[in-house]
């Protein structure tokens, strides 16, 4: 793991390795990945933006001239097209949502689909429409966004198990591409100010009371770092994994809670 200052410091992070130019940022209408385009841009890469929001795509693109593409990643055709359409060298699987984040017996079946099939199955399929360009190529990078729940226990068994599954596919992902040159970068972060619960929070006062930790959350130029830092190193280093959180969020430990009545 990096520390922060090497990631952002100009004379010490390493520029982007001029074949690595073109790059797919997914979830990029807000948060960590619109902050990803804005850095990615800035260190010179073409950046293409994919969202379902298109008016907030456009405005992306009027400020920071990456290209946007209003896609709904749970269509599978629309994956395969733009797939057909884009060379990538770089894949920033960044879209992901946390529905149902209380007791998952309480899980409403729609919270459960929508949560799977954007967090995992949409990755699934991208994978599949832009690996194999860059197996072919010999060269390509996909950077997984995932969160510390893949790490250690919280309270959000669905969100945590659809996060697992992304360690669980980085990690497997590194042994079935060895050999072809494409790298997989594993990214962890804590609590992130972004519009994370808004979505996954319907009641705005509940929503309201878990944002404000009343600690220095990170914002997404700070995963943007990690991920471009991550991007940056020459192609025979391979960052699997890094793991970002506040100073003042801490994981593990144990806990002895009684039972309660029923």
């Amino acid at each position: 793991v990096a520390d922060h200052a090497s990631m952002t410091d100009a004379s010490t992070t390493p520029r982007p390795d001029p074949g690595s130019t073109t790059v797919l940022v997914t979830g990029a209408s807000s948060g960590i990945g619109a902050a990803t385009v804005r850095r990615l841009r800035r260190d010179g890469h073409d950046v293409h933006a994919l969202a379902r929001r298109g008016d907030r795509l456009d405005e992306l693109a009027a400020e920071t001239g990456c290209t946007p593409h209003a896609v709904d990643l749970l269509d599978p055709a629309a994956i395969a097209a733009l797939g057909e359409q884009l060379t990538v060298d770089v894949l920033v699987n960044n879209a992901g949502l946390g529905r149902a984040m209380g007791a998952i017996w309480e899980a409403e079946a729609d919270d459960v689909a929508r949560t799977i099939d954007t967090n995992v199955t949409a990755v699934v399929h991208l994978l599949r429409a832009f690996l194999p360009g860059m197996v072919a190529r010999r060269h390509g990078h996909v950077v997984n966004v995932s969160s510390v729940l893949a790490l250690y226990p919280g309270p959000a068994a669905l969100y945590g198990v659809t996060k697992g599954a992304m360690h669980k596919l980085s990690r497997d992902l590194r042994l079935e591409l060895q050999g072809t040159g494409v790298r997989v970068t594993e990214i962890n972060p804590g609590r992130v100010a972004t519009e994370f619960y808004d979505v996954a929070i319907d009641d705005p006062e509940t929503a309201a009371q878990v944002k404000d930790s009343g600690i220095d959350d990170l914002s997404g130029a700070d995963v943007a770092d990690a991920i471009a830092w991550a991007i940056a190193v020459p192609r025979h280093v391979n960052v699997s994994m890094i793991e970002i959180s506040p100073t003042e969020q801490t994981y593990g430990g144990s806990q002895f809670i009684p039972i309660t009545p029923p």
